[in-house]
């Protein structure tokens, strides 16, 4: 959730990744622990998607999209549209995990999540980042969603989750958005409770799995 994407180039972030890093706050000293607040404040409250972060989430979905359709490909007679997740380097957030997924499986019905730790697509992570929550990958694969531990006590920490997950289906940024649209993120601001996508999010999901992967897998055969 900016919710800072980090660049395709600084994590060779998002080929998976749809994320970018939007205007980075200032580091601040460990020995100022105002100032290392409040720029962690200043960089979760920039919601201003640019275009670089915007590419590097749609990176982030070809990239999921390309490692399922391989995956079908290898075995024709699968016919569930499955993304593997693999959540183990993130315990913390084990509960917020399975909420989102299990939020995105009852919302949308082309593809579904599922947690493994073989064929797997992308993973959650945790830790301390002052970029905030973000999804990254190289672009081929060994792609990951970050989820950083201040910024999940100030929003609602489903929908964070929820909101990153959504750039791995294929969902971009608009942080312009109303809290009832689960991709606006932190736009809305730290009161906004919603984790839930709305009506044409979940039909961008279901149109994106069905075209992108018919198309990724005509690249395969």
């Amino acid at each position: 959730m900016r919710h800072t994407k980090r660049a395709a180039s600084a994590a060779v972030s998002l080929g998976l990744a749809l994320v970018g890093a939007l205007a980075l706050a200032p580091t601040a000293s460990a020995a100022d622990p105002d100032a290392a607040s409040a720029a962690r404040t200043t960089s979760y409250a920039a919601y201003e998607g640019s275009k670089e972060e915007a590419a590097n989430n749609k990176a982030f979905f070809d990239a999921v999209v390309k490692s399922v359709a391989e995956k079908r490909a290898a075995n024709p007679g699968i016919q569930a549209v499955t993304v593997v997740y693999n959540a183990s380097a993130a315990p913390r957030f084990a509960s917020q995990i399975a909420a989102s997924t299990s939020i995105w499986n009852s919302a949308v019905s082309n593809v579904k999540l599922q947690a493994g730790t073989s064929g797997v697509d992308f993973t959650y992570r945790e830790g301390n980042d002052p970029r905030g929550s973000y999804a990254s990958t190289n672009g081929h694969g060994s792609g990951y969603i970050f989820l950083d531990y201040a910024q999940n006590q100030q929003y609602n920490s489903t929908r964070v989750t929820a909101h990153e997950t959504g750039h791995v289906l294929g969902l971009p940024d608009h942080y312009s958005g109303p809290c009832s649209e689960l991709m606006s993120g932190g736009g809305p601001g730290t009161s906004c409770q919603n984790a839930q996508p709305n009506a044409a999010e979940r039909s961008r999901v279901n149109s994106l799995w069905a075209n992108g992967l018919a198309a990724a897998l005509a690249k395969l055969s």
